[in-house]
């Protein structure tokens, strides 16, 4: 939308530098070189009006932050543009060519075309620097946006090696579930085996203990 704005601003600050020349120039003129002039003058203030009825249009769609400042300017414009139409209102008015001249000069008109002009080329200044203020903010939009990409990504980053994470300590539980119950079926087995070789032994011992006393019984009889 600034971009249109300034679009118009550029188009409107030439065709004004533009009718400042011309009415210079019509001031020295008479009869119909005048009447030639003051048309074109005319139609040149037309389409300035065009002009910054389409900027106002476009600065009343901005964000409230930048409009203030664009509506600002824009009534220099219209004063500038006031100032034309008077030049050439003093400079057709009168009797002759020579009258209208000298009602210029007298009521400093031409001062006032000097005026435009220092007016305008302050506009243009000013224009400039909201220009290259408006480069920088974009420029700062632009970095925080990539900055803004790369803490995303990172903070995606670190949710994936967060959810690694975690699943890698479910399955550090897993495994420490399946170590206690190796070591329950191990101590069961250790149990079961010392279980049987008490009952091993105690069948060896009763064993013997027959052995014995059938041999007592067979040599005593």
């Amino acid at each position: 939308m600034t971009d249109v704005f300034q679009g118009y601003e550029r188009q409107y600050c030439e065709i004004s530098a533009s009718l400042s020349r011309k009415c210079t120039a019509a001031a020295s003129q008479e009869g119909e070189k005048l009447k030639q002039k003051a048309s074109e003058i005319k139609s040149g203030i037309d389409g300035a009006e065009a002009l910054i009825r389409k900027m106002d249009l476009e600065a009343r769609n901005l964000q409230p932050s930048l409009r203030a400042g664009q509506l600002a300017k824009l009534r220099e414009y219209k004063s500038d543009l006031n100032n034309l139409k008077g030049v050439l209102k003093r400079i057709t008015a009168g009797n002759g060519q020579q009258g209208a001249r000298e009602e210029l000069l007298e009521s400093g008109m031409a001062d006032m075309l000097v005026v435009s002009a220092d007016q305008r080329s302050r506009l243009l200044r000013t224009t400039e620097r909201q220009n290259q203020t408006t480069d920088r903010i974009r420029d700062s939009h632009r970095t925080m946006l990539e900055t803004e990409e790369l803490g995303v990504s990172i903070m995606h980053d670190l949710h994936q090696q967060r959810q690694s994470l975690l699943h890698a300590n479910d399955t550090l539980h897993d495994v420490d579930d399946n170590i206690g119950k190796s070591r329950k079926i191990m101590g069961a087995m250790v149990r079961r085996m010392d279980r049987n070789k008490w009952i091993i032994g105690l069948l060896i011992a009763l064993l013997v203990l027959a052995i014995l006393v059938v041999l007592y019984f067979k040599f005593v009889h």
